[in-house]
């Protein structure tokens, strides 16, 4: 282990009092009161975002504050959840990457091979979804060819997501900003997917921030395709960060459309906080979004 930085020991030293040390300058003070009250919406949290704490003591604050996960781990991790009463909220690591995805014929054998090894010890373990990708853009893939590409892999893997009750998610995110060529970045495109599939167990994964870049209209998008949505994603805009008066969506307002929709699924948050506090802007998140 490496030594704390004179910044870092201050910072842990000045913090002492809230609680334990979970890494340099974190501490576990701000998960000890429960931050979830109304819970009609069921939170997570994405492990990446706090990858500088480990898991084990992640997971204990998670819990402390009332969330029901965490998203995006792969299944060596999914045990550890379990021993805090938290699951794996999305699961990940055999539906290919952002960049080689469902578009391309030439990535199905391995993806359809990766999600249906994968579905069935998600199931075992409780993971109620597991996340895929569109893949990046390639010359000849326009449009219609690649939402026909995408459906035929995904038909391949809805007897098994189906059998199993396991969610297959699938990601829309920005191509203006963070993932350059990313073929699945509007919402039309990855809904008529979704649709074509025609599976309770085929969904879109909706992330707030990337469509508040690619679209905007984030409430009334959500009310018109909430049954082909199976899991959300926070991020402030713009910029990734927290949910608070620093950017410009109002997530209580979209947090309570969700809820009027019926939506029965989890909403992860997974912006990347900023300043020394960072379990303190976690706990403000999930507080935002307690409506």
């Amino acid at each position: 282990m490496r030594e704390l930085t004179r910044r870092e020991a201050i910072l842990a030293a000045g913090m002492a009092g809230a609680g334990t040390l979970l890494g340099p300058g974190v501490t576990s003070g701000a998960g000890r009161a429960r931050a979830v009250e109304k819970g009609r919406l069921k939170q997570a949290v994405s492990r990446w975002c706090y990858g500088r704490i480990p898991l084990p003591d992640f997971c204990r604050v998670v819990a402390e504050m009332g969330l029901g996960g965490i998203d995006l781990l792969g299944e060596d991790d999914w045990p550890v959840l379990s021993d805090h009463g938290l699951v794996c909220t999305m699961g990940s690591g055999g539906g290919g990457t952002i960049a080689e995805g469902l578009n391309d014929p030439a990535n199905h054998e391995g993806i359809v091979k990766g999600l249906t090894e994968m579905i069935p010890r998600a199931a075992k373990a409780g993971v109620p979804n597991v996340i895929t990708m569109i893949g990046n853009r390639k010359p000849g893939l326009d449009d219609p060819t690649a939402r026909d590409n995408c459906v035929t892999a995904l038909k391949r893997v809805q007897p098994v997501a189906e059998a199993e009750g396991v969610t297959v998610c699938v990601e829309l995110l920005n191509s203006k900003v963070d993932h350059e060529g990313y073929q699945g970045d509007h919402t039309e495109f990855v809904v008529d997917v979704v649709k074509a599939v025609d599976s309770p167990r085929v969904k879109a994964l909706y992330d707030i921030y990337h469509m508040q870049i690619m679209e905007g209209d984030i409430i009334r998008t959500i009310r018109d395709n909430a049954p082909w949505i199976g899991h959300y994603h926070t991020g402030g805009v713009p910029g990734r960060h927290e949910l608070d008066d620093t950017q410009e969506l109002n997530y209580p307002a979209i947090c309570r459309a969700i809820v009027e929709t019926g939506f029965s699924g989890y909403l992860a948050h997974e912006f990347v906080p900023t300043g020394d506090d960072i379990l303190a802007s976690l706990r403000d998140a999930v507080q935002r979004c307690d409506v």
